[in-house]
């Protein structure tokens, strides 16, 4: 592909997110308007550029996610269907539910609220305790239009709470830490990706000068903010905004951990897609201080993954396995402390892309809830390896 692809047409950069990350003998992934198939069809034959039709009409496959609940496996409203993509509403009445019917193991409560003004949820998962725990943040749909993330969230939760009685793995992580889980970051990108634009990626955030909103969620954090990998153009869907921290989101969940660093060992951030677990520096190609701990839990997270179905996950840095960028939230909450910061990015690898279909939300969440058990499990072990090399274990 080329540069002149994206003007040429007003394409939608699926993978990789910027016309800068494009280069020779690259495979990109893009979605066009039908108006404009034809023009791209001829201008890649013309330029001899290989190239093939994953899915031919997009709008069918969305209405298949959205369409009414009675073509889709509804069971009764005291079942909560874990099989199907849901709603900010769904999702967040679910909250009340669990927090109202798991008080034992479930307390949910607001960070602050969105651009829009909508509560950002978190629910902490874990057995009382009198004593300080160690604890697991896992956020989920900083990006909007990844709708297999606030799936897994809500599975995560589901697993925990159903498993504690009989899993004597899940029972000791419950009883010995606490989970943080945000199973939706970015709650007005998320809604927007619903009512309007299914491929939604920012926040919804106005911007004074420029007619275009939101702002990208996972390049407006306070470290290397807005260098390599981020725009400063507020129509380009890697924004870094106008400042650090300038989304409301993004503000709440650093306070929020910066309030519990002493006590939050891993933070884990659901994306999609690549199949990928990654881990810091995004923004440059050094190696981290505690490299063979993390990339230990992360060699024994993709293994158990790979143990459900025999999917196969690429690990390493951000920066070298998937591409540099700066202003990530892996990358701050490194900085600030946590010694495990991981960004899991979900199936595929670009077949079904952002659509991926319901039918595959159970086995991409068993096998990620395996990832995700393994390392929390690592937590309560000690690595000696590098212990010396990074202050804050």
């Amino acid at each position: 592909g080329d540069e002149k692809v994206q003007n040429k047409s007003k394409v939608d950069l699926w993978q990789p997110n910027t016309a800068s990350l494009i280069c020779k003998n690259a495979t990109v992934d893009v979605h066009v308007k039908r108006n404009d198939t034809q023009g791209l069809h001829a201008h890649l034959k013309q330029q001899h550029i290989d190239y093939g039709v994953f899915i031919s009409n997009l709008q069918k496959e969305i209405e298949k996610q959205t369409g009414y609940r009675s073509s889709r496996k509804r069971r009764s409203e005291s079942q909560y269907d874990y099989e199907v993509y849901h709603s900010l509403e769904e999702i967040q009445s679910w909250m009340f539910e669990m927090n109202k019917t798991q008080s034992h193991l479930v307390d949910m409560f607001s960070i602050g609220k969105s651009y829009e003004g909508r509560p950002l949820y978190v629910l902490q998962i874990g057995k009382r305790s009198r004593h300080q725990k160690k604890a697991v943040w896992i956020d989920c749909g900083v990006h909007a239009r990844e709708w297999i993330g606030p799936a897994f969230c809500q599975w995560f939760v589901k697993e925990a709470i159903n498993s504690y009685q009989y899993d004597s793995v899940t029972r000791r992580l419950l009883n010995q830490l606490n989970f943080y889980i945000m199973p939706v970051f970015n709650v007005d990108g998320y809604h927007f990706s619903w009512t309007t634009d299914r491929f939604w990626r920012k926040t919804r955030s106005k911007n004074h000068k420029f007619h275009c909103r939101g702002v990208d969620a996972n390049r407006n954090w306070k470290v290397k903010w807005c260098e390599e990998g981020a725009s400063s153009h507020p129509c380009d869907d890697t924004y870094c905004g106008p400042f650090p921290e300038s989304e409301p989101e993004v503000k709440a969940v650093a306070k929020f951990l910066r309030k519990h660093k002493k006590r939050v060992k891993a933070y884990i951030s659901i994306h999609a897609y690549a199949q990928m677990l990654l881990y810091p520096y995004s923004y440059k190609y050094a190696t981290i201080p505690n490299f063979n701990c993390v990339e230990l839990a992360a060699h024994n997270a993709v293994t158990a993954l790979y143990s459900a179905y025999g999917v196969r996950y690429r690990y390493g840095p951000a920066s070298t396995t998937l591409y540099v960028s700066s202003g990530s939230s892996i990358d701050w909450a490194y900085r600030n402390g946590i010694p495990y910061a991981f960004a899991f990015e979900l199936r595929d690898t670009g077949y079904f892309g952002f659509l991926l279909p319901e039918s595959l939300i159970n086995p991409t969440c068993t096998e990620t809830m395996r990832a995700v058990k393994a390392i929390a499990s690592g937590l309560l072990k000690k690595c000696e390896t590098d212990r010396d090399r990074f202050p804050y274990i």
